[in-house]
């Protein structure tokens, strides 16, 4: 005797990311067809059924989630004994299974949705919950508008998501929305209502790299030209590492090495041995015990900074520019325009000469010279 029983890939009601083989169904010879209790659908429960030849080739053939196959399977006897009883009544798991009538197809129908619909939503909450966890081990910083190599970030997301076995499309586009941050988001928003690439990893990748490369310099420049200002040196470090790395993940230790060093002041960076540097991470060390005299440094040039106010007291009005009646200036008295003028060589306009005489001089002269008019 055979039956025809009726598979399904389904989702597992104990993880919603792995599809399992579920039995919906069971057809006889004379068509006759018997509906599998729903919560007895799923093929763990059907161990004997499992061992058999032609049930590893349906799960062979079911690739996707929602699939189905429709197969006989001659019955042994161990199975007889499971799915019918003495009188050839179809039966599974000490009960006899509803007959479904043509008109009770519709309503099975129904209440499969029905439950399959809550089973992903359940799924999806426990997924939701998990994925925010997983996020919490992914090595990677949060994505914006600001970030400098997008396929370099894009690279770097895809390797963590091998680490955590994540493989599925739309978990990887599900997690890539927990990962975008400010106006970022909004784009992701905007991606998933015009429905471009639902469910399309490759699709979300490209589109990100379209909007948000970046086409110019300054991203690169900023990493190049970044230099240590004030406060921790192993934060400025580590920044310019991540900046270089941003914008060319292959560049060599060594290349590294030299820009944070460059980016240094002077007074520190002669006091650091390059010979002795093999890594990154020996820098950082040396920069550690060098934070003091960065410290001292910062102290002495605070101390030794002038009162602009004090300055500005003790400034003076120009003497000149008071007595020739131009005002109160501030400047120094010996460069005073006025002052220069009286000083000024005689000039000579067309064929004429003006003269123009020191009235001061003139004077001293007339004291000193007797004419005499006789």
């Amino acid at each position: 005797m055979k039956l025809k029983f009726e598979f399904k890939a389904v989702a597992s009601p104990k993880d919603s990311k792995t599809t399992v083989i579920a039995i919906t169904s069971i057809v006889t010879e004379q068509g006759e067809r018997y509906a599998i209790p729903d919560e007895l659908i799923y093929a763990d429960f059907h161990e004997e059924l499992k061992n058999t030849d032609a049930f590893k080739k349906v799960r062979n053939s079911l690739g996707k989630r929602q699939d189905e196959l429709k197969i006989w399977i001659t019955l042994s006897k161990e199975l007889q004994k499971i799915y019918l009883d003495e009188e050839g009544n179809i039966q599974f798991g000490g009960k006899y299974l509803k007959q479904i009538f043509q008109e009770d197809t519709k309503e099975h129908s129904d209440w499969t949705k029905i439950l399959e619909k809550l089973v992903e939503k359940s799924g999806k909450k426990e997924e939701e919950k998990n994925l925010k966890h997983i996020v919490d081990k992914f090595i990677l910083e949060k994505f914006n508008y600001k970030t400098s190599n997008v396929t370099q970030w894009l690279e770097t997301f895809e390797k963590e998501c091998e680490r955590f076995k994540i493989e599925r499309d739309e978990t990887k586009i599900e997690l890539l929305r927990l990962f975008l941050d400010g106006v970022c988001q909004d784009w992701y928003t905007s991606t998933v209502m015009k429905r471009e690439h639902e469910n399309d990893w490759q699709g979300w990748k490209q589109v990100l790299t379209e909007t948000f490369s970046s086409k110019g310099w300054s991203n690169r420049a900023y990493a190049h030209y970044f230099r240590y200002k004030e406060g921790s040196l192993v934060q400025y470090a580590i920044k310019k590492e991540r900046l270089l790395l941003e914008i060319n993940k292959g560049m060599d230790t060594d290349t590294i090495i030299d820009r944070i060093a460059f980016g240094l002041p002077d007074f520190i960076r002669e006091k650091i041995d390059r010979d002795e540097i093999k890594d990154t991470k020996d820098l950082i060390n040396e920069l550690q015990g060098l934070q003091g005299i960065a410290d001292k440094m910062k102290i002495f040039k605070k101390e030794g900074k002038p009162e602009y106010k004090g300055r500005y007291e003790e400034r003076k009005p120009c003497k000149t520019c008071e007595d020739t009646g131009k005002g109160v200036r501030y400047h120094p008295q010996e460069k005073c325009w006025f002052k220069l003028e009286k000083k000024e060589k005689p000039k000579t306009i067309g064929s004429n000469s003006v003269i123009e005489v020191d009235l001061s001089t003139e004077e001293k002269k007339t004291n000193n010279h007797t004419i005499d008019q006789t």
